[in-house]
């Protein structure tokens, strides 16, 4: 589903959140944002990133492409600061790029327009997949070409997968975390979004997406489950998440009602 490219050029660290993400070149020439998975929760966030961002992308929003980013074992080895040298040498082999989108600006929620119908699909993708990092102060939201809004950083989805405990609860929870959203005040369409992204993501779709994802991102120290079996468990964890969007639409449309 996603494209193939080498990592060429390492350009520099991008200092912003926990994962320090790099610009990077690949050999097509494009510049993409590279999301490691040396980093932070290391190939959980890969995971998290990839499947929310091509669900996003399937729900009609705008997400920068995704690529399969691979890292040779060359990059590091000159690299200056040991941060990001260590960063590169644990990285090795597959991880995730998006397209860089050159001049894009932050959005800020409340200076820059943005409608109704739009800050409901947001929030109640966020919603659906149980995304903790879309707020006022970190909004992951790009302004390009103008007035174009672009979501990113998908990497704090899923939330379930870092316990991984119980994802059946964890898909029929209420999500009260959409307090906390960047755009709530102006989500006043949730209802109207359900129904909408409810036609647009698919079960057969979700199925497509998550198996995706590759074998060497979904092998844990801390399970034991085959990559196939990972694969059933956030399938199902999506499935049942769909099925319980009246409860977590209700939570976001009581929470915009107590802010309003």
């Amino acid at each position: 589903m996603l494209r193939h490219q080498e990592m060429t050029r390492y350009i520099e660290p991008l200092r912003e959140g926990g994962s320090l993400p790099l610009l990077a070149e690949a050999d097509d020439g494009f510049c993409y944002v590279a999301k490691l998975k040396g980093a932070g929760h290391g190939p959980k966030a890969l995971v998290a990133e990839m499947i929310g961002g091509e669900i996003a992308r399937t729900a009609g929003l705008r997400v920068p492409e995704l690529v399969f980013l691979t890292l040779g074992e060359e990059f590091g080895r000159t690299e200056p600061d040991e941060e990001v040298q260590d960063l590169l040498k644990a990285s090795q082999g597959l991880n995730l790029g998006m397209h860089f989108l050159q001049g894009a600006l932050t959005l800020d929620p409340y200076v820059n327009p943005v409608d109704a119908a739009l800050a409901s699909d947001i929030v109640w993708l966020d919603a659906f997949l149980t995304n903790v990092d879309r707020t006022v102060r970190n909004t992951n939201l790009l302004l390009w070409h103008g007035r174009e809004t672009w979501l990113i950083d998908h990497g704090a989805s899923l939330f379930f997968h870092h316990s991984w405990s119980d994802p059946e609860l964890a898909a029929r929870s209420p999500f009260p975390y959409i307090k906390d959203h960047a755009l709530l005040h102006k989500a006043s369409r949730l209802e109207e979004s359900a129904e909408k992204m409810l036609s647009l993501i698919t079960p057969a779709k979700i199925q497509e997406i998550v198996a995706g994802v590759p074998d060497s991102w979904l092998i844990r120290d801390d399970i034991t489950a085959t990559p196939e079996e990972m694969r059933e468990v956030y399938t199902r964890f999506l499935t049942s998440r769909l099925e319980s969007s009246p409860l977590f639409t209700k939570t976001a449309v009581d929470a915009r009602k107590a802010i309003i």
